[in-house]
């Protein structure tokens, strides 16, 4: 174990041992604020050691990027097989996947990337068991499986630790907060909504790296942690859901259990699979689907009818900007307006701008230069 690593575990046990109060709140702001520092140092340390594997280098492709997240063994190349056809290694062993195996699913008219990766390990984000490199992956999809087997449900709290450690937030939004050094003044505090941080707290959190001077904003409420994921500045806020697979092996007392045990302990039903007999893979595709927030988007050439049989596919919030750039590269410079039928206006056949977000069942006529 590393110097770094002695340090985090020591400041870790610190904070196990001090109770939250008001008289605590500053002090503990200030551990967590140094917690998250030294392992932001000790991670981008593993990123920087060593070389990458091959096939870590992985080119996004189609409407959006799923990852199978979970421990050696758990079956996510026996899942990809099934989901996409894709023939990945499988064996029953561990590290059977030694790079990124991409996959292609095709489900309600989306394109979506499927990525097989080594499994993850216990310090996978301090750069364990190839972590740098699975870690890296990780962050750059656009959704998250947390893939456990039947018998393994504790492993989802490993993963969640994993990811957490290495700056990846997983079902949360993203803190409405800005800091805005300043060269005098102390550290102002405004806020719209209600506040659970002071302005002691914030003082302390900010001191642990060196901002003595600033105006910091905050909308909407946060806590502690949003505040120091705010000044590190690097954390990936991405969408996930638990699957438990090889549910064909178990009995039915031990499937409840584990179903009711995540459940409860997450707050969120994990969706019960076998990749091999192929039990719930179309609920899974469905998941998979909705998770990633799809919108349908019908196209209206000008003067024509629209059609309505093969829908554009953008993510939710979804501009006429990205639809444009994933017609043709030259849309976007050759744009003059665009016509829009649907929800998302006031009136039909309304004409709006790059910057006008559309809705899903939106019929769109985009009108260019020649």
């Amino acid at each position: 174990m590393s110097i770094l690593e002695d340090q985090i575990r020591e400041l870790e046990d610190e904070l196990q041992r001090t109770p939250y109060n008001k008289a605590t709140s500053k002090h503990i702001g200030r551990i967590k604020a140094k917690i998250a520092r030294l392992r932001d140092e000790a991670v981008a340390r593993a990123m920087k050691a060593g070389g990458g594997g091959e096939g870590y280098s992985v080119k996004k492709s189609g409407d959006a990027t799923a990852v199978l997240v979970g421990f050696p063994s758990t079956g996510k190349s026996t899942l990809l097989n099934q989901l996409t056809g894709t023939q990945s290694a499988v064996a029953a062993y561990n590290f059977t996947t030694l790079s990124v195996v991409p996959g292609a699913l095709e489900h309600k008219g989306a394109k979506i990337q499927i990525l097989d990766i080594p499994g993850l390990v216990a310090g996978a984000a301090m750069g364990k068991g190839r972590g740098k490199e699975v870690i890296g992956v990780v962050r750059s999809a656009d959704i998250i499986i947390l893939l456990v087997d039947v018998y393994n449900g504790q492993h989802v709290d490993v993963l969640i630790k994993e990811l957490y450690d290495a700056g990846i937030r997983i079902n949360v939004l993203k803190p409405d907060i800005t800091i805005k050094k300043t060269s005098h003044g102390g550290i102002r505090l405004s806020a719209v909504g209600t506040l659970n941080l002071d302005i002691g707290e914030v003082r302390s959190i900010l001191a642990e790296s060196k901002m003595m001077n600033a105006e910091v904003l905050v909308r909407g409420g946060a806590t502690q942690d949003d505040l120091i994921d705010a000044i590190q500045g690097n954390r990936i806020y991405v969408p996930a859901f638990i699957a438990v697979n090889k549910v064909d092996l178990a009995d039915k007392e031990t499937y409840l259990e584990i179903e009711h045990d995540i459940s409860a302990r997450f707050d969120t039903s994990p969706l019960m699979i076998s990749a091999v007999s192929g039990y719930h893979m179309e609920e899974l595709k469905d998941t998979i689907y909705d998770c990633l927030g799809f919108i349908r988007v019908y196209l209206k050439p000008h003067g024509e009818e629209a059609d309505l049989e093969e829908p554009l596919i953008i993510r939710k919030g979804g501009n006429v900007h990205d639809i444009c750039t994933k017609l043709h590269r030259d849309f976007v410079q050759r744009f003059r307006y665009a016509r829009i039928w649907g929800r998302s206006v006031k009136h039909p056949g309304q004409r709006v701008g790059l910057t006008h977000k559309m809705r899903d069942g939106d019929l769109l006529t985009i009108i260019i230069e020649h």
